[in-house]
């Protein structure tokens, strides 16, 4: 046998061999996938003790405090209409995907579900039937949810009215309308566990991450994503827009442009009420504390704030604006302009000193949507205006009127650059086409 021959035959074994792990992997990863049930070793543990005390008030109101919590009727209750009986569209780049129906009825909810099937959606992201759930139901983070919480969970959910409602089909583009293809994203991005406290650190600690990494699925918005939906590795809690909605989640870690400025009473205010001496939620963030935080427990919120406190900065601190006289004559005219209409518009509620009057007008300095490097939340805030959510700490909030109408593109550029050189530490103008971008934004 000649050697061109032997070398040939040698490129047609290798050619074949790889072509057969090009084949062989996937399906290994959707039979591992499909075959994986973490958890599986507590099921039918306390599905007796669910059934036989789903009636006692002391399970089914801590099942109540806990969906509080985990913000469940944020996305499983269309606007105004029955609670928990699905059907809200949540957008995503891939498409919408509509909530599920998870009141009790046998037929369109989840009245045929047993504590394993749900302790089974939450810890490990499938349905009763084995299927896999797309990750816009956050059981990357509820997996983190202890089985005697998650029972409790049930337990209340076996109480309330059930509602026959179909559920919809999610609009989704090819290839993601296959469920098949979670089998990969679940490879590269979801680790089931329950969270395991951390023995160095307090209850209090402990009891924070808890809720922060678990039920309160902070991360699905304070974590960059990448173009696939995953959480960027390394990057917790580092702040992001928010895919689809146009918000810029803030960094939730420590350093001067997230929450390094703030005290840990700060934080729980903030969350117990929606506004605090530091600033007020909005957006997104302002539905969340509605919803859910609102109605939890102040050593919860303080454990929260404790936990949140405790995180170190990620990356580098934002550089500080530059001295005066290392402007452009461009540069300085925007900020002259910009301060001009800052004392037009803005100074009777802010103050000349941008130090506002807590908790109605917030002071600028140092608030988070200016010291943040990317302006989208506070042009939004300025085209738009907003209110932060009516609360039982805060039930007639003050509200911010909309500039829009009265200021065009290029003045709500000049202000804004004004006041995040002024009060943010920014280097960086806003530009006339962020504003135009943002002016022409869908979403919450």
């Amino acid at each position: 046998m000649s050697t061109a021959t032997r070398t040939r035959r040698t490129v047609k074994r290798v050619l074949l061999g790889l072509a057969g792990v090009v084949v062989a992997l996937p399906l290994l990863i959707i039979a591992y996938q499909t075959a994986i049930d973490s958890g599986s070793d507590q099921r039918g543990r306390t599905t007796n003790a669910v059934e036989n005390s789903a009636a006692k008030a002391e399970t089914v109101a801590r099942g109540a405090y806990l969906a509080r919590a985990g913000n469940c009727i944020g996305c499983h209750t269309t606007r105004g209409g029955q609670p928990y009986a699905g059907g809200r569209a949540i957008v995503t780049p891939f498409g919408d995907i509509f909530a599920s129906n998870i009141t009790p009825d046998a037929e369109t909810g989840i009245g045929r579900w047993n504590a394993d099937d749900f302790w089974r959606a939450l810890h490990n992201g499938k349905s009763k039937d084995g299927h896999f759930l797309y990750p816009a139901f956050p059981y990357p983070s509820y997996t983190q949810v202890s089985r005697d919480d998650a029972d409790a969970l049930y337990a209340f959910l076996r109480t309330i009215p059930p509602v026959r409602k179909l559920n919809r089909e999610h609009r989704l583009a090819f290839p993601y309308n296959q469920r098949i293809v979670l089998a990969f994203w679940r490879a590269l991005y979801f680790k089931p566990g329950e969270y395991q406290p951390e023995v160095h650190k307090t209850a209090e600690w402990n009891r924070g991450a808890y809720l922060v990494q678990g039920l309160g699925h902070c991360a699905a918005c304070h974590t960059p994503r990448d173009a696939l939906g995953g959480g960027i590795a390394g990057r917790d809690f580092a702040g992001g827009v928010i895919p689809a909605l146009n918000w810029h989640a803030p960094p939730l870690n420590g350093g001067t442009h997230a929450l390094g400025r703030w005290s840990e009473n700060d934080i729980a205010e903030l969350l117990a009420t929606g506004v605090s001496q530091r600033g007020a939620v909005f957006g997104p963030m302002a539905e969340v504390v509605a919803n859910s935080l609102q109605y939890l427990n102040a050593p919860d919120l303080q454990a929260m704030a404790v936990y949140l406190k405790s995180l170190p900065p990620a990356g580098s601190e934002p550089s500080l604006s530059p001295a005066p006289d290392e402007r452009s004559e461009e540069e300085k005219a925007v900020l002259t302009r910009g301060a001009k209409l800052y004392e037009q518009h803005c100074a009777s509620c802010h103050g000349d000193d941008g130090m506002g009057v807590p908790p109605g007008y917030p002071a600028l300095k140092d608030h988070a949507s200016l010291t943040d490097e990317n302006p989208l939340n506070a042009v939004r805030m300025v085209l738009n205006g907003g209110f932060p959510p009516g609360t039982q700490g805060n039930p007639r909030p003050y509200g911010m009127p909309p500039f829009g109408p009265q200021l065009s593109d290029d003045e709500v550029a000049a202000v804004l650059s004004y006041v995040r050189e002024q009060w943010g530490r920014q280097r960086s103008l806003v530009s006339t086409n962020e504003v135009r971008r943002a002016g022409g934004l869908a979403g919450d």
